[in-house]
């Protein structure tokens, strides 16, 4: 199962993270607890409209943009599922819990790269 709350923490972490800021100052910035913020990156805690709000006036990220890219995230984790539920019956939530990026796709082949692995890639073929 695709856990929204999962995608929408790790774009929040993503967006964090390419402007070098620490959890404690946009928790601080977005006024909320720097526990809550962590467990909200972490896909632990669903985030309010309103914080959600918050945050991204934090990081000074419009939320459209970070709605935009759980979309797109979204959408490479049902086709990655779709194409390993037809390829295999072995269930796919443990390897999009491990998923850090997407490297590439197309209507064949999904290519997903695992974490901590930089140099190896995961493919996923459709039948």
């Amino acid at each position: 199962m695709i856990l929204l709350r999962r995608l929408l923490g790790d774009v929040l972490r993503r967006q964090r993270q390419r402007q070098g800021r620490t959890l404690r100052e946009v928790s601080s910035s977005a006024r909320v607890s720097l526990g809550y913020l962590s467990e909200v990156e972490r896909g632990q805690k669903e985030a309010s409209s309103e914080l959600l709000s918050a945050i991204c006036d934090a990081l000074d990220v419009p939320m459209s943009e970070v709605m935009r890219e759980v979309s797109d995230d979204l959408s490479l984790a049902e086709l990655a599922q779709s194409a390993a539920s037809e390829t295999s019956a072995a269930p796919m939530r443990p390897l999009l819990g491990a998923v850090t990026s997407v490297t590439s796709v197309t209507t064949e082949r999904v290519t997903i790269k695992p974490p901590k692995a930089p140099a190896e890639a995961v493919d996923v073929v459709a039948a």
